[in-house]
């Protein structure tokens, strides 16, 4: 029999209630998986792409809660922010607006975005690529910087 490798490997989910406090708290959480991961990603980058998702949600949703979902999988870190909406992120703002700022930011540091409809509502998501150069612990020295989400 052949053993098949998991799509996604690692996956943690936070309800954050749609106020302003929820970025913040998307912050931490996002922080503390990447260190606990030990995920050979920027963290600054990570956590302030989160905000700009998590504050875009807050924004332009309807419900009373965000779903924030951090996976790990196939040499990527990828962040999911789903909500209740009618309409998708930015859509309907005029240029240059904050969100839309916002999501300039994310285009421009991510390896990937986009964004999606859900039987709920809406999803808006990025990944960033492991990057050898931050591994965080003696794995370095092996050269094995896949980051402990990976196997």
């Amino acid at each position: 029999m052949t053993s098949t490798r998991p799509t996604e490997l690692r996956q943690r989910r936070f309800r954050l209630t749609r106020e302003p406090a929820a970025a913040a708290e998307a912050r931490g959480q996002v922080g503390a998986v990447v260190r606990a991961w030990q995920i050979p990603v920027d963290p600054d980058i990570a956590v302030l792409l989160t905000s700009d998702l998590v504050t875009s949600a807050i924004m332009h949703g309807n419900g009373e809660s965000v779903m924030l979902v951090v996976r790990c999988s196939r040499g990527h870190l990828r962040i999911d922010v789903y909500y209740t909406s009618r309409s998708l992120t930015g859509v309907d703002e005029p240029a240059g607006t904050q969100a839309e700022r916002g999501l300039a930011l994310v285009a421009a540091l991510s390896a990937e975005w986009g964004s999606f409809r859900t039987p709920a509502g809406d999803a808006v998501y990025f990944t960033l690529a492991f990057a050898p150069g931050l591994a965080v612990d003696d794995r370095v020295a092996t050269g094995d910087t896949r980051g402990h989400c990976e196997p």
